[in-house]
């Protein structure tokens, strides 16, 4: 089932460009997946959590608005074409980015995030005057996306780190 453009897509140079920023589900082999995913949708209800859903593009991606990847493994074993690699889950590049947004950043006492996160990634340094600053941990995350979800403010959200030595700033 390869993609079809539209004539519109075609001219404006838009024709077949996947958005390559989206969260494709853990297990996806890179550019490779978009050559492998015949779009089965089969991936969509295997996934226990209800995450995955189809993006405009046709594409499998996450959204973590009502829960978190907990990496089980259930969409790479529904995949029938190889595109969801389960030995690939590992390898998973995404971590938490906390924007300015944030509402203990803007002084409104707000833990939502740290309280969501299962593996303490997210830590809040007190400063002077009473104020918490939000810190990540970027090797404890997993990038699970449970804080993205429970953010109130929409200030967190998931960013691609293909270097794991490099460690993602604030």
């Amino acid at each position: 089932m390869n993609k079809q453009a539209s004539r519109r897509a075609f001219m404006t140079g838009k024709a077949l460009r996947p958005d390559r920023q989206a969260i494709r589900p853990p297990g996806a082999i890179g550019d490779e997946f978009y050559n492998l995913c015949q779009e089965c949708n089969d991936c969509v209800p295997a996934c226990p959590e209800n995450i995955i859903s189809i993006d405009g593009q046709g594409w499998p991606a996450l959204s973590f608005d009502s829960g978190s990847c907990t990496f089980c493994t259930a969409c790479a074993e529904a995949c029938p074409t190889g595109a969801l690699e389960k030995t690939r889950i590992k390898d998973w590049p995404w971590l938490a980015k906390i924007a300015e947004s944030c509402l203990a950043l803007n002084g409104v006492s707000c833990r939502v995030c740290q309280d969501a996160c299962a593996e303490n990634a997210l830590r809040f340094r007190p400063q002077l005057g009473g104020l918490y600053v939000p810190e990540l941990d970027a090797e404890t995350c997993t990038g699970c996306g449970a804080c993205v979800g429970a953010c109130p403010a929409g200030a967190v959200t998931l960013k691609r780190n293909d270097n794991p030595i490099l460690e993602v700033s604030q």
